[in-house]
């Protein structure tokens, strides 16, 4: 194995956080206040003196209500991307975006350019109307995506009406 000049100012940056993190524990204890209290060795509970012990169960309605914010969550984590997705397409609305505008279409990739927000790209439109020999438009495609989207989106209407019903998220 041979030595790597690069590594150097790594190792020697690990060296020094390491020195640094031990050396400040120590002078912490070194120099700190040595004044032991009983009240100082309590775990602290925002200023209050714990009552309860830790080892307490919790009433089954707040692991039903975790998991019913986790599948919602996780409903916004999986739209949030394909609404960006949607509106970042103008030209899907007129059906006048293709599908096959690129290598496949001409041999030359097509002009892409970003939105005015920057970063979504946007495809020009095809002089052939928006189709390709195979019969595939970004409409059909788009139409497939919106579909999707909302089936998925109707599923879980249909999951927070159930939990709705089921006094899910009543707490008496």
């Amino acid at each position: 194995m041979e030595f790597d000049p690069a590594v150097i100012p790594f190792t020697l940056f690990l060296l020094a956080l390491i020195a640094l993190s031990v050396g400040l524990i120590v002078l912490g204890h070194l120099c700190g206040p040595k004044r032991p209290n009983p009240v100082k060795a309590m775990p602290y509970e925002s200023g209050v003196d714990p009552f309860h012990d830790t080892a307490r169960r919790f009433h089954v309605r707040y692991h039903v209500l975790a998991v019913v914010f986790l599948v919602f969550d996780v409903e916004l984590l999986i739209l949030y991307p394909w609404v960006l997705a949607i509106r970042g397409q103008p030209g899907v609305a007129s059906g006048r975006v293709s599908v096959a505008q690129g290598p496949a279409a001409s041999g030359a990739p097509a002009p892409v350019a970003t939105d005015a927000s920057g970063g979504i790209p946007t495809f020009a439109p095809s002089s052939r109307g928006g189709t390709e020999e195979s019969g595939f438009s970004l409409m059909a495609v788009m139409t497939s995506v919106v579909g999707s989207g909302l089936i998925f989106f109707a599923l879980l209407t249909l999951g927070y009406i159930y939990d709705w019903r089921r006094r899910a998220f009543d707490w008496s």
